[in-house]
């Protein structure tokens, strides 16, 4: 049986561009391997700590949205807990209705951000 997750995870902030999309494109393979539909992610940013982890002050957070079985959560946390380069993480299991209608409007919003980006994009690149 599927259900809805958010996955909330903290990068190092020593990492260079290249090395951040490779990461959030590990984690995305691993979900989808495990049979993982991704609704959306959210791009935080490098943004300041809490408290210091691992005596980083800073960090890349990232969340994807997505619906799956519990084993791809099981697997992806597996594979998070063995990376040195994520510092922290979190997972969240969205069930009553409540939880359920907030996930799809977060996602709604994302989405929707995304697809406005990507229409500014090609509107400069017609410019161009």
């Amino acid at each position: 049986m599927t259900k809805h997750y958010e996955l909330l995870f903290v990068l190092k902030p020593t990492l260079v561009e290249e090395e951040l999309q490779a990461k959030i494109g590990f984690l995305k393979e691993i979900l989808e391997k495990n049979g993982a539909q991704i609704a959306a992610f959210q791009d935080m940013g490098t943004r300041k700590l809490a408290y210091k982890v691992q005596k980083f002050e800073r960090g890349y957070y990232g969340v994807f949205y997505f619906v799956a079985p519990t084993s791809a959560i099981l697997e992806v946390e597996r594979n998070i807990r063995i990376n040195e380069d994520f510092i922290k993480f979190m997972s969240v299991k969205y069930e009553n209705k409540k939880e359920l209608a907030h996930w799809n409007k977060t996602v709604e919003k994302y989405n929707k951000k995304v697809e406005t980006a990507q229409e500014v994009a090609s509107t400069e690149a017609t410019e161009a």
